[in-house]
């Protein structure tokens, strides 16, 4: 036991020995980096801090302040590491330590704000000594004489006891708010402005007691209003002027209490001349008076009312006068949420009043100069509330409706027209209440309907744009009105040429159809079927042309209509059948529809089966009648082929199967997920077996084989494949398709034997789009190991029949795997890039990259449900550009090109930052590419090079005499697109930095005077764009 003793001593006496020197050699040798040392021996449990106090006895009791200073640093310093391990007895101790000392030489002060700040984070802070601190630190420091991090440090202390010990410093009364007052007076530095202005809004939205200093806070807080602050270039610590005028603007704003002193403040500041001041003032106002009561602006109300329409009659900034705007809004809502008492006065009423004296009397006069600022003006006021809507329509709109019936000028009718417009736009009303408009329903209907039989276009669709805004409020068209609004609408849309007025129609007549289908079910549609089934009136020669057209220009119109009012089930119903029968008469030659009419009809379909309202009885609408009916007509031309009079089906012409394929997919992406898996159940039964029992008119052959083999010349039927991409690759991943083995079989042996473009294509499409989403396992990798010995089976046999269609069906498989990430993409991925070197696939296989990289419109994409995984082109990239290298600087002269183009068609496809990064590794290539004789790799390139040209990397600033060269060179090019992407990359480099681009100056000016007369205008305006950037390079205000 001995023994054990005098070992522990032994170790107190070291511990001692090693504390003293620490203070020696921080206080005397003025080491700083014992402080750390310190902290370390106190978390380790070697000594603690009272101990410390204890050895730094002799310096703190020093004559010397400096002494003082250093051994209250040490101390301040320790506590800054270890102050979440203290005991409220250390905490109470030290406290009564540092207050003491804030009394002694002002040397020391720095040193024990920084302890006191640190204390003020411990969660150990006995009762009271927070309000002992501040009363201290209020009393004996006198805060704006203290340097920089000092005030930070005052202003942290306070911003922490704030947090953990409200309650305590909300008991010191206005005293709290004084002394903070008092410690932020003369603040001029933005960081530490950013924590006083934090303090600040805490004091006023926690409900502090401001007492006889409100004023105080609010002077020694809105002097720095508003705030002027541009931050140094390169600001380390990041301060911005939109941090400070938003935290000042909290302030401010964050009690009813300051609103006698900050509205007259606002009225001062508007007055400025510098836009930014007003903007900034208008904007707190409206935080402001959103927290007010109408008794606190009441006062103000003469002086706000002039300001804000000063700003708004003569601003020439349209923010100005927008926030100018929103401030009158928000000063009508604060008075509209006032109580009317018997013996209390209406605010609201009194100053529209004041609105509507000053604005009322420029909508009635005859020039209409002021009409506008003056209708804004009322409109901010009227969308405020439903109360401030009824004043200003009943004062308002009876003037507007006289002056409207009064003049005959188009120009004046259209804009009161306009007006009024705005004036039901800006009302927003509740579903149980009564719009302010109400009462003015019959003469605005008026106005709308004579304006609509008016022969000018503008007056037209301006009126058509006010029927819309009166659809889309409660109640302010009856049936009746939709009725004749209909009737007005289609006479229009059958005798209106003029395209402006007939997209205003059709945009009308949606509106419409939302508020009341009725009217377009009894009346519209039959009146735009009757249109489109007839034929033109007979004419002489000379007319015959003019006519075809104006009647096919008709019924362009009428299919776009049918298409935007079909958003009911119930008009689906109606309109669906129409033109189905557009896409049935086209087949059978009962009406001749041109080509262009019936893609017309299948997008109207697409567009129906995008907006209708997603139902069950829209879903079987589709299900159940335009889908089988879609597929029967597309049977119906495919097996009819030649026609006993010569006369082919349009529907067997690629544009209009290209349309049809939108309609099957948008419809099937949209289905109900029971529906969508009889929908495929359907299909895949139709082209495996033949299987026509749901189509309509069914009088198809028993042995249909959609997806075998055909004769030469039967590609009719193989391109119906198209339609089957359509339903099964839009489904989402949930729903099963059957028979999948047996049916992506049959599409392979398609894309591998078909010679017609369009069927080996889109069986190809198809096939990748189901194994994109085909569950992963051993089936499918099984599957692609066939497939891919196929392929490349057909590929290495140069006297392939088939290669062209082996080769299509590898891209669009590998495509597919990528995006999902298979292992398997590799090898696919390979072989493209072993077809690089290949004599007739070499082009296309470059060619390939751009649709591997880029998003596919009609598959494997994420509205067709495909699985896309995050980065794949970044992933694809990283494991790819090192064989893309490799392979350029082994092929032969003759095959870079093909390199060349891949590798700008993939660099072109990154994301730009993973762009500056890669680019100093393929920058010789990409300028190899630049000197490539193949414009498509000239501008595949220069596409890829100029947003990196925005913020170079230093590896391209190293590389600009050949960089500069090569660019030169393109402005002559044959091509007009490569002429015009290479003037924009040499306009970019103009904004290198000066003295690296100043040397090309001469050279540049003197190259580009020739493309500043090239015979295309667009190439001659990219060359004055960059000759006078270039020509300013240098010259005071250049670049």
């Amino acid at each position: 036991m001995r023994g054990f003793g005098a070992s522990q001593r032994g170790t107190m006496a070291a511990d001692s020995i090693v504390l003293l020197s620490l203070v020696e050699e921080f206080v005397s040798g003025l080491q700083d980096s014992k402080a750390k040392d310190a902290a370390t021996c106190v978390k380790d449990g070697q000594f603690t801090i009272l101990e410390l106090v204890e050895a730094l006895g002799l310096s703190l009791t020093s004559s010397q302040p400096h002494t003082r200073a250093r051994a209250v640093q040490l101390l301040s310093e320790v506590l800054h590491d270890c102050y979440g391990g203290l005991t409220e007895r250390e905490v109470e101790v030290l406290i009564a330590f540092y207050e003491n000392r804030l009394k002694d030489h002002y040397v020391i002060t720095p040193a024990v704000l920084q302890g006191l700040r640190a204390l003020t984070k411990c969660t150990v802070l006995p009762p009271g000594s927070a309000v002992s601190m501040l009363r201290s630190l209020f009393q004996d420091v006198h805060v704006q004489s203290l340097m920089l991090g000092e005030r930070a440090c005052v202003y942290n202390m306070l911003i922490n006891l704030m947090a953990t010990r409200e309650a305590e410093l909300k008991g010191l009364g206005a005293d709290f708010v004084f002394g903070f007052v008092q410690s932020m007076d003369g603040e001029r530095d933005p960081r530490n402005l950013l924590l006083a202005f934090q303090i600040a809004r805490t004091i006023v939205l926690r409900g502090y007691d401001l007492g006889k200093f409100t004023e105080e806070l609010f002077e020694v807080t809105s002097c720095y209003f508003p705030i002027d602050f541009s931050p140094p270039p390169n600001d380390p610590h990041g301060i911005t002027r939109e941090e400070l005028v938003q935290m000042l603007r909290d302030v401010l704003t964050g009690t009813a209490r300051f609103a006698e002193f900050l509205l007259p403040l606002i009225i001062e500041k508007l007055d400025s001349d510098v836009q930014s001041a007003k903007l900034d003032s208008l904007q707190t106002l409206i935080a402001g008076v959103s927290k007010y009561e109408h008794k606190d602006v009441a006062e103000y109300l003469e002086g706000l009312w002039a300001s804000l329409r000063r700003e708004v009659f003569q601003t020439a900034s349209e923010k100005i006068e927008a926030a100018g705007l929103a401030a009158l809004t928000a000063l009508t809502s604060c008075l509209s949420r006032s109580v009317l008492n018997s013996d209390s006065e209406d605010s609201l009423s009194t100053f529209l009043q004041l609105v509507l004296t000053d604005c009322r009397h420029h909508l009635c006069e005859p020039d209409l100069k002021l009409v506008w600022p003056s209708a804004k003006l009322l409109q901010a006021a009227c969308s405020a509330s439903n109360r401030a809507s009824h004043v200003v329509a009943d004062a308002v709109m009876p003037a507007l409706i006289e002056q409207y019936n009064g003049t005959a000028q188009c120009s004046q009718r259209r804009t009161l027209l306009e007006v009024v417009q705005q004036f039901v736009q800006s009302v927003k009303t509740c579903e149980n209440e009564e719009s302010a408009f109400s009462a003015f329903r019959p003469p605005l209907c008026s106005m709308v309907f004579s304006a609509l039989t008016e022969t000018n276009a503008s007056l037209q669709i301006t009126a058509t744009s006010v029927l819309t805004s009166l659809a889309q409020q409660n109640d302010l068209l009856l049936d009746s009105d939709v009725e004749l609004a209909v009737d007005h609408l289609t006479r229009l849309l059958l005798t209106k040429e003029d395209e402006r007025v007939s997209l205003a129609v059709v945009e009308c007549a949606g509106a419409l159809a939302e508020l009341s289908s009725a009217a377009f079910v009894t009346n519209l549609i039959p009146r735009l079927k009757e249109e489109l089934f007839s034929k033109p009136t007979d004419q002489n020669d000379s007319s015959e042309a003019s006519e075809k057209h104006s009647h096919h220009a008709v019924r362009q119109r009428c299919l776009s209509a049918l298409a935007a009012v079909s958003t009911q089930p119930g008009v689906v119903q109606e309109s669906a059948p129409v033109l189905l029968e557009v896409l049935g008469s086209a087949h059978t030659g009962g009406f001749v529809f041109s080509v262009e009419e019936v893609v017309a009809a299948c997008g109207s379909l697409r567009r129906i089966a995008e907006r209708v309202q997603d139902t069950e009885e829209t879903g079987r609408c589709f299900h159940d009648i335009i889908i089988p009916r879609l597929l029967s007509l597309a049977l119906q031309a495919a097996l009819q082929g030649e026609g006993s009079t010569g006369r082919r089906s349009p529907l067997l012409q690629e544009l209009v199967l290209a349309a049809m394929v939108p309609v099957i997919s948008t419809s099937c992406f949209r289905l109900q997920p029971t529906l969508a898996e009889q929908t495929a159940t359907r299909l895949v039964s139709l082209f495996l077996d033949g299987d026509v029992s749901f189509l309509p008119d069914n009088s198809f052959p028993s042995n249909l084989q959609l997806l075998k083999k055909q004769q030469e010349d039967s590609w009719s039927q193989s391109q119906m494949v198209c339609l089957l991409l359509g339903c099964v690759c839009s489904l989402p991943r949930t729903v099963e398709v059957p028979r999948l083995d047996e049916l992506m079989t049959q599409l392979e042996e398609m894309s591998c034997t078909c010679s017609h473009l369009l069927s080996y294509t889109s069986a190809a499409k198809c096939f990748a789009g189901l194994a994109n989403k085909r569950a992963p396992g051993e089936s499918l990798d099984c599957l692609i190991q066939r497939t891919t010995k196929r392929v490349c089976s057909e590929l290495d046999c140069a006297s392939s029949p088939v290669r062209t269609q082996a080769f299509t069906l590898l891209i669009w498989v590998a495509k597919a795997l990528l995006l999902r990430y298979h292992p398997l993409y590799s090898t696919l991925t390979d072989k493209l890039f072993s077809l690089l070197d290949d004599a007739d696939l070499g082009p296309a296989a470059a060619d390939a990259f751009w649709l591997l990289m880029s998003d596919s419109p009609d598959i494997l994409n994420r509205g067709c449900h495909a699985d896309i995984r995050i980065m794949y082109r970044q992933r694809f990239f990283s494991e790819n550009s090192a064989k893309l290298v490799q392979g350029f600087n082994a092929a032969p002269q003759e095959k870079k090109p093909n390199y060349l183009k891949a590798l700008s068609n993939i660099v072109n496809k990154l994301p730009k930052q993973v762009q500056l990064t890669e680019l100093p590794a393929l920058l010789s290539l990409l300028l190899e590419a630049l000197s490539c004789p193949d414009h498509g790799v000239q501008l595949s390139t220069l596409s890829c090079l100029q947003p990196v040209l925005i913020e170079p990397p230093p590896a391209l600033i190293q590389q600009l005499e050949a960089l500069v060269g090569r660019l030169l060179g393109l402005t002559s090019s044959a091509v007009m697109s490569v002429r015009i992407a290479s003037l924009r990359c040499i306009h970019s480099i103009s904004c290198f930095p000066a003295h690296e681009v100043l040397p090309f100056r001469a050279r540049v000016l003197r190259a580009l005077s020739r493309p500043l007369d090239d015979h295309k205008r667009l190439v001659r305006r990219e060359a004055v764009r960059a000759r006078a950037e270039w020509f300013l390079l240098g010259s005071p205000g250049g670049s």
